[in-house]
């Protein structure tokens, strides 16, 4: 049964300026310049400058009204004057040939166009690099390999199936059918693994290979053909991979009865290798990732400074066009076009002050809460020594600049800060603490540098195991557990002992 009743309730919504807010917040320096770019293509009541440049631009259309003023009066006296030479010119043209200019071949066309440029100036333009993968260059040599036309073909295929690596990921089998539907090539595997083979021996050395074992016994092969020995090398890859790769080198001796010195230079031997013979060359076509830092911290004498990185800020203002068309309009309001004119025009500048404001306040919440974490991090600043780390988490820089802790995890997630020590991403800052003996918080940043060097200054042939780091942090008053050291190994990116192993 529907009953109507009246009901109180409390909730809490999110207004379109908060939401506009919170996205800039999250948009680094690196992509807010573009969007600033959309909203000024969207907005037509938005534009580049500050307000003092209208009054600027107010001026010299009133200097520029005072001297169209004189003009008029004297070009009343020069219009008669004008009037004759008009007619004397109409005359002269008749006589001129116009098709004289267009017909000209001895028009010197590299003397159109001057560059007085030094070579002192500046250029601004975007570097174009045009580099060659290792694709294009197996393709050109395989026009040198004696293929008919249909060898030609999966010859090509194949190239074209070989991942960044150089790798060749896909099955025989699957290749096959795909060239039985895509080409209306019939072939089996046994046509494509002799094919394969030629491929094999083209440049780089290792290519076309299907697991690293083969792309490393290619390597080898190919030395083997310059004399140089690697017999006991290429044995090791055949018959104990798999113990190589687990650096089971004890193991490896016993069978093979190989002393310490044949091991290691065999072993330095596959290390010289190259495990990734397509993506190794220079001709790599990947891009690295420019970072644009948001923060620069500068240092001198003690004295530390915090910039907002601002160069592709553009200054913005409301239009001064739409301003006075708003005025215009709102003094006519009795047909249904000019109230819809009126509205559309609010609704524009009213959207240009708030991102107007947005962008302010953006500028205004990443100062605040960069400053909040330099004066937490001070010591580190002022040093650069990573050891004097404070424990630091989000609660506690949102307690101290009053925000709420989405919003300060908006600004340490996208945002880096240029230091005279590197450029780190903000949240590179933030750490988890533990207690000491004496009762002090030590960041985990700072175990992780004791972790760090206690594992660059150990004996290679016997590496330290996890236990052993834990004996020497206890010894120098860290509360930790086996199971937590071997969690800052792996985050550090270091593998266990065994693997560390080194002859």
């Amino acid at each position: 049964m529907l009953r109507q009743g009246l009901h109180q309730k409390l909730l809490q919504k999110l207004s379109p300026q908060q939401i506009q807010l919170m996205k800039l917040l999250q948009v680094p320096t690196a992509a807010l310049e573009q969007r600033i770019k959309e909203e000024l293509e969207i907005n037509p009541a938005l534009e580049e400058g500050t307000p003092d440049d209208i009054a600027e631009e107010e001026e010299e259309a009133n200097t520029e009204g005072e001297v169209a003023e004189t003009n008029e009066e004297e070009t009343e006296e020069v219009d008669e004057y004008q009037d004759e030479r008009e007619e004397d010119s109409i005359k002269k043209e008749d006589d001129i040939d116009i098709t004289d200019y267009i017909e000209d071949d001895d028009v010197p066309y590299y003397k159109l166009s001057a560059n007085n440029t030094s070579a002192d100036d500046e250029r601004f333009e975007t570097p174009i690099t045009i580099s060659v993968s290792f694709q294009d260059t197996m393709l050109a040599q395989l026009g040198l390999l004696p293929f008919d036309n249909h060898h030609y073909l999966l010859a090509q295929h194949l190239v074209g199936s070989l991942d960044d690596d150089g790798y060749l990921r896909r099955d025989l089998d699957a290749i096959a059918d795909d060239l039985s539907f895509t080409q209306n090539l019939v072939t089996n595997p046994e046509e494509l693994e002799s094919t394969l083979k030629v491929i094999q021996t083209l440049d780089p050395p290792g290519i076309a290979a299907r697991d690293l074992r083969e792309c490393l016994m290619l390597q080898l092969e190919r030395k083997k053909q310059e004399q140089h020995p690697h017999d006991i090398s290429y044995q090791i890859l055949k018959d104990f991979m798999e113990e190589f790769s687990k650096k089971h080198y004890e193991k490896i001796q016993r069978a093979l009865d190989l002393n310490d010195e044949e091991m290691k230079e065999a072993i330095e031997e596959i290390l010289s290798l190259n495990p990734r013979p397509g993506g190794g060359s220079a001709e790599d076509t990947r891009s690295s990732q420019q970072i644009i830092p948001d923060f620069i911290i500068t240092v001198s004498d003690g004295i530390i400074e915090l910039n907002l990185n601002s160069k592709n800020d553009p200054d913005l203002r409301i239009s001064k066009s739409f301003q006075e068309m708003l005025q215009s309009y709102s003094k006519d309001k009795k047909n249904k076009a000019t109230k819809d004119a009126v509205v559309f025009i609010k609704q524009k500048i009213d959207a240009a002050k708030w991102f107007i404001d947005a962008i302010r306040q953006r500028q205004h919440t990443l100062l605040t809460t960069m400053s909040a974490i330099l004066n937490y991090q001070k010591e580190y600043f002022q040093q650069g020594d990573e050891r004097l780390l404070r424990p630091m988490i989000l609660k506690d820089i949102a307690e101290m600049v009053g925000l709420d802790i989405s919003t300060v995890s908006r600004v340490a997630n996208s945002k880096y800060v240029e230091t005279p020590y590197g450029t780190f991403l903000l949240k590179y800052f933030f750490s988890e603490g533990l207690t000491t003996d004496s009762g002090e918080e030590a960041s985990s940043r700072e175990i992780k540098k004791i972790l760090s060097d206690a594992i660059s200054g150990e004996e290679k042939m016997h590496p330290l195991p996890d236990e052993k780091l834990m004996e020497i942090l206890n010894k120098l008053g860290y509360n930790i557990a086996r199971r937590t050291v071997a969690k800052y190994r792996e985050q550090m990116n270091i593998p266990v002992a065994r693997l560390r192993k080194e002859l």
